[in-house]
């Protein structure tokens, strides 16, 4: 205040964000002058504006008729205001246009109508003001529709770090590969043939000769297709796809037209080499797991110029796996565009004479005797100059997973139970989806009282019939069908459907740009090397402070079992014996693609990392499972992408089963168990089922009666990350955490020691942990535990 004046100011200041208010265009540097309320003052303010001079009584009827927007600031002396007071934003101030003002500082000073003209019908004055130029060729301001300024001020939500975009996002890929192909979104059809494809049938007394190595070096004019090698040993950064060059290849020679063409550089595919060692014959080299030495067992390539009639001959020669259901009757997959386009005829099984053998060159990921196994195969192109594609199994793409995603997000029903989120974003930079599926509820209480079901897939990039599984999953809960809407009412499902992104790209089997096995790493995940398994388990952990999680599941598939089954955790706390066997034995009763005889839950040493293992042992979650899909199928009938789809229908129909609020079905499955279970103990033991008939399910020892779940190369972590920004800080978490370790045992042998020194007696017993239940999942046990009573 100066002598009784306020200044208030006139114009929108980087104080009052809320306070929007246009100047015009053409002048926007002069002062603004509003007629009949005094002469308008520069002011040095730090918010910055000019202001009008106002008396003591026009201050306080401003301070009595509007709250809103009341500042008071405390100024230095020396004539500057001790008081800014912004108009309310009920009534804002006009600003006229310059030609206005300039008529009105050349008019008498008394001229209280042209201050006036520019209030609208109601009294209040319009947001802007436009210049116009009326019939006497002088400028006037035309009136705007009055701008709503009662908006709460608020920071702009960074809803790019959480929202799906609402279209497909190009692929990142990590710096270091050369080139994509032409057509880098690439899509195939994934209809299933119309008739059922059944295994290969070996002829009795096949030979299985050892392959010789070739010296490429010494014969380099075979080479028909060979990628550059990555220009680092470990993963740096990434790049958009759109920033590639595609280049040609230097050691890609076609002498004529007869060799076929080959190429690997778009997503998920991975080969590497192809060599040209007869007329119709190539040996093929898969790429390894980018950053590591191993990890082939997936392949996705394509093939042109192709010649109908000849007897092609395919092999792969630096497959690492001893086992394979290529020797029980599993056929390779074939794609022709042509087909596709003429036919409506996607992947489809194909080949003879395959085999799957031990050859003479060694591996280098490892020391010793040890060999590279070769999968061989025949087959007849059906089409000349056709582009056809060759797979290990159907291929699920990233891209492939953002169609099917936007697609539910443009659906205006689904999208109304069908929450999408960014979980985080990967190593290299791509976007992990969550999906929240559950019917909105009308009150806190209700929405309290929903249990939560999470399943993810995908950890294993080259596993891709789990995201068909995931895709039938997702299909059937977001669809009209009274059961999935049974679901989304009394469930609230958390959806992670590629946890490997990165992997699933550049067409890794197993491993991540970490060059790691995410699936190994759930125990203790660094941050910033896995940020997906950290995510992950973050969430859940959240979610367990809201609300019981009754089921985990993570899905997978396997490569040398058949069928579809489940591999979980024993509990043998006495409350609990044998629940961890009812919803796999459930499951197996609903369809018969899913086998309950090859279902195992003996927890592993080996696979404490795992997924499930922790779910169950950290966050105390029951029923944490990994369902498995083998490659191959069941029956000697190979499995199409619609008969994995249809797993995820099972999978939710068992679960209506399982959360019956009439145990009827539970109660029986459970006494069909404990029967099975007892007679085989009772086998294990030598004796009749009656002689063990009144012994506890709680003192049998179930651990022999299982065989190992094993079926992986990489059952053990293969360490820290293949990170060099990481590697110094994971060895200094590794030794503060063996320190600490050290230093408990050394304590807790000195409190006894203490103890029995001066009792003279051994110390007092501790209650001893339920064996086989983890400890964090203690509470929660007793919990339910009164509950029941």
């Amino acid at each position: 205040m100066l002598n009784g004046f306020f200044f208030i100011p006139l114009k929108r200041s980087s104080c009052f964000p809320y306070r929007e208010q246009q100047q015009p265009a053409h002048a926007p540097d002069q002062d603004q002058h509003v007629p009949s309320r005094g002469p308008v003052r520069r002011n040095s303010y730090p918010c910055g504006g000019d202001y009008r001079v106002v008396g003591v009584t026009e201050f306080r009827d401003k301070l009595h008729t509007s709250r809103q927007g009341l500042r008071v600031r405390h100024m230095s002396p020396g004539g500057t205001p001790l008081r800014v007071l912004p108009p309310p934003p009920s009534a804002p101030k006009p600003l006229i246009s310059s030609a206005a003002a300039h008529t009105h500082h050349s008019a008498a000073a008394g001229s209280q109508s042209a201050g006036d003209g520019n209030k609208n019908q109601s009294g209040n004055p319009p947001a802007t003001a436009t210049p116009s130029t009326n019939g006497a060729g002088q400028e006037q301001s035309k009136p705007l529709p009055p701008k709503n300024t009662n908006v709460v001020p608020k920071l702009k939500e960074p809803r790019s770090l959480y929202c799906v975009p609402r279209d497909i996002v190009p692929p990142r890929w990590p710096v270091g590969i050369e080139g994509v192909c032409p057509d880098p979104n690439l899509s195939h059809k994934h209809t299933s043939p119309p008739f059922v494809e059944e295994f290969y049938k070996r002829p009795s007394g096949a030979n299985l000769r050892l392959l010789e190595k070739v010296d490429t070096d010494k014969d380099e004019g075979n080479v028909v297709y060979q990628l550059p090698p990555m220009r680092f040993p470990f993963y740096t950064r990434s790049r958009p796809a759109a920033t590639l060059e595609t280049i040609p290849l230097p050691l890609a020679h076609y002498p004529n037209d007869e060799v076929l063409r080959f190429e690997s550089r778009f997503e998920s595919a991975n080969l590497f080499r192809a060599r040209r060692v007869g007329p119709y014959e190539y040996e093929l080299e898969l790429r390894w797991d980018y950053f590591t030495m191993k990890h082939t067992q997936w392949f996705y390539f394509m093939a042109s110029n192709t010649r109908a009639g000849p007897t092609y001959k395919f092999t792969i020669i630096n497959l690492l796996k001893s086992g394979s259901l290529y020797n029980e009757g599993m056929k390779p997959l074939f794609y022709s565009e042509r087909n596709a386009k003429n036919k409506n005829i996607g992947w489809v099984r194909t080949g003879h004479n395959i085999h799957y053998y031990k050859n003479n060159i060694r591996r280098k990921d490892c020391k010793g005797e040890r060999y590279q196994y070769s999968l061989t195969w025949q087959f007849q192109f059906p089409h000349t100059g056709d582009v056809c594609y060759f797979a290990h199994c159907y291929p699920y793409t990233y891209t492939d997973l953002q169609a099917d995603l936007l697609e539910i997000a443009k659906d205006p029903v689904k999208s109304q139970y069908v929450k999408q989120r960014i979980l985080c974003h990967s190593l290299g930079g791509n976007m992990v989806h969550l999906l929240t599926v559950t019917t909105p509820s009308s009150h806190l209480t209700e929405a309290k009282q929903k249990r939560a079901v999470v399943v993810t897939s995908r950890v294993h990039p080259g596993e891709t019939n789990s995201s068909y599984m995931m895709r039938g999953f997702i299909n059937f809960i977001t669809g009209p069908s009274p059961d999935a809407k049974v679901l989304r009412d009394n469930f609230v499902f958390k959806i992670v459907p590629m946890l490997n992104p990165d992997g699933v790209i550049v067409g890794n089997y197993r491993s991540s740009l970490a060059a790691r096995d995410l699936n190994r790493n759930y125990k203790n995940p660094i941050k910033d090397a896995y940020p997906t398994i950290w995510s992950v388990k973050a969430m859940i952990r959240r979610m367990l402070t809201e609300r019981e999680v009754v089921l985990y599941c993570d899905l997978h598939g396997h490569s040398r079992k058949m069928n579809v089954f489940m591999y979980g955790c024993e509990n043998k706390e006495a409350a609990f014996r044998l629940h961890e066997r009812v919803f796999p034995n459930m499951m197996g009763r609903n369809t018969s693609k899913f086998k309950y005889s090859s279902c195992r839950f003996k927890v592993q040493k080996k696979k404490e990392g795992t997924g499930r293992i922790v779910m169950w042992q950290q966050m105390g979650i029951l029923n944490s499972f990994t369902m498995e899909a083998t490659f191959a199928g069941y029956n000697n009938v190979h499995f199409s992408s619609k008969d994995l789809e249809d797993m995820g229908y099972h999978f939710c129909d068992t679960l209506l089963d399982y959360c019956d609020p009439d145990t009827t079905k539970v109660d029986h499955v459970l006494s069909n168990l404990t029967r099975i279970v007892k007679a085989q103990y009772a086998a294990k033991l030598g004796k009749n089922i009656d002689d063990i008939k009144d012994l506890p399910l709680e003192d049998m020892d179930f651990s022999d009666l299982e065989s190992s779940d094993g079926g992986s190369d990489s059952s053990v972590s293969d360490g820290p990350p293949k990170l060099p920004m990481l590697r110094k800080k994971t060895q200094l978490t590794g030794s503060v955490v063996s320190e600490s370790s050290k230093k408990e045992k050394q304590n807790k042998i000195k409190a006894e020691r203490r103890y029995s020194a001066s009792s003279g007696d051994s110390p007092p017993a501790v209650p001893k942990q339920s064996q086989g239940v983890p400890k964090h999942a203690q509470e929660r046990i007793e919990e339910r535990q009164a509950k029941v009573k």
